[in-house]
């Protein structure tokens, strides 16, 4: 088939590169969000599809919304079969979804109906799910709500961050994006309608949504501060100042400090929760690189009741 792409973010090369390797299909052109300014100079970058695609050779489409004009009449142009799309960052209208024969199939990372919405792997480890998986379906106007091709299936470790479970899941699921273009081709695949019951949402995460309530157990602070790894970035207080808590390592044998608490040990620091303590492992202070939690807490000088927090 020829197949258009569409994406942005780093997460989607892997899936772009297993249908560029295909010998089944043809990626005639990529459509990702137009150049964006990055870094102390500002300076328009090329997202990294883009860059990809450039270095195949390929056509790159940027349109600042995908209803204009001029693309859409380029879309047409290019009379793509298929559009694969793998987090692409903007709504797609229905003249847009009209085009290719076979219309949009996205590769969402969660078991829909689970977790729809633009951050489902943040949410999946937020919420201390045990297994969670990638899913191709056809888009509609819905919000991830379109019949199902296929799925994958992945384990959420009890170390996992959010980068590392996405990082499995962008190579998994750009194999099963690979072979849902080879099923809708060859006849063999047909879409399943996603269930009504189970659906849940995952709404992109704030910086807000990022602040460590040490009064939880420490078991959800652990679950915020990796699901919230790399971004937006968990964070708490200490003398007024922002602390992010880059990661921490549950301490079931440290009970008694209040939350919020800190606790400098010899080669390390604990904090309070409102179960037992957890070990600061990796902050970053306000205007600084991050560092090793016990190497700020010598520095800090923490006094005897100092806490994190508001």
């Amino acid at each position: 088939m020829r197949l258009v792409f569409a994406g942005t973010p780093e997460v989607a090369v892997p899936a772009l590169d297993a249908l560029l390797t295909s010998e089944r299909h043809e990626v005639v052109a990529v459509v990702t969000r137009p150049d964006a300014p990055a870094g102390r100079g500002r300076h328009l970058i090329a997202s990294p599809v883009a860059e990809r695609a450039q270095e195949a050779g390929i056509e790159v489409l940027r349109p600042e919304k995908p209803r204009d004009p001029d693309f859409l009449a380029r879309l047409r142009e290019i009379a793509p079969d298929c559009c694969p799309v793998v987090a692409y960052g903007a709504l797609l209208p229905p003249a847009a979804l009209d085009i290719p024969a076979h219309g949009w199939v996205n590769l969402h990372f969660s078991l829909l109906p689970a977790w729809r919405g633009a951050a489902p792997v943040q949410h999946a480890v937020l919420a201390g799910d045990e297994m969670t998986g990638a899913s191709t379906f056809q888009i509609e106007e819905g919000l991830d709500s379109g019949p199902v091709y296929g799925v994958v299936t992945e384990e959420v470790r009890h170390t996992d961050t959010s980068g590392d479970l996405l990082t499995r899941l962008a190579f998994a699921g750009g194999g099963l994006l690979a072979a849902t273009m080879d099923g809708i081709e060859d006849g063999s695949l047909q879409a399943v309608p996603q269930s009504e019951e189970g659906v849940s949402y995952a709404p992109k995460l704030a910086v807000e949504d990022a602040s460590v309530d040490w009064n939880t157990p420490a078991l959800r602070v652990d679950r915020l501060v990796r699901g919230c790894s790399p971004a937006p970035g968990a964070w708490t207080t200490f003398r007024g100042e922002r602390l992010k808590v880059r990661a921490v390592t549950l301490a079931p044998d440290r009970v008694g400090q209040a939350p919020g608490e800190l606790l400098p040990a010899k080669n390390a620091v604990y904090a309070g929760t409102g179960s037992h303590a957890v070990e600061l492992r990796w902050v970053q202070p306000q205007g600084k690189k991050p560092m090793r939690a016990a190497d700020w807490a010598r520095g800090a000088r923490i006094a005897a009741g100092e806490r994190l927090g508001h």
